[in-house]
């Protein structure tokens, strides 16, 4: 429904454009509706496309409108979690924020001296449960 409605605004947008540019402004405009002879005079032609500019701005305004309230409908947060995750290992450093969190730990290589990292006593966190 969004995606269609955003179709028909552009249309919408596309057509009101075309109305203006149309329109006879002081300078001349694009010269349209200068021949009074045509099939529809140049007072005809000015009603009309008065009117049609009316009514396409009127229809864009009120899709801007209902595409916002849709906008605004499906973007809604279901809930907001006030728990926090506190099972994180210690790795005797900061953590690595940019790792990837799927993706299995890289082993070190095997020549490598084992590092161990500093054991936490159990009272030093307040927060724990």
């Amino acid at each position: 429904m969004f995606i269609f409605l955003t179709v028909i605004q552009a249309l919408v947008a596309a057509a009101l454009v075309g109305v203006v540019l149309m329109q006879r402004s002081e300078g001349g405009g694009l010269g349209i509706g200068n021949n009074p002879s045509g099939g529809i005079g140049a007072r005809g032609a000015a009603d009309f496309l008065s009117r049609a500019t009316k009514w396409l701005a009127v229809t864009f305004v009120v899709l801007s409108i209902v595409l916002a309230a849709l906008a605004v409908r499906e973007s809604r947060v279901g809930g907001i979690s006030s728990t926090l995750d506190r099972n994180v290992e210690s790795t005797g450093g900061a953590p690595d924020l940019l790792a990837d969190p799927v993706a299995p730990p890289v082993a070190a290589p095997a020549d490598a001296p084992a590092q161990t990292a500093p054991a936490a006593p159990a009272g030093d966190d307040p927060l724990a449960e």
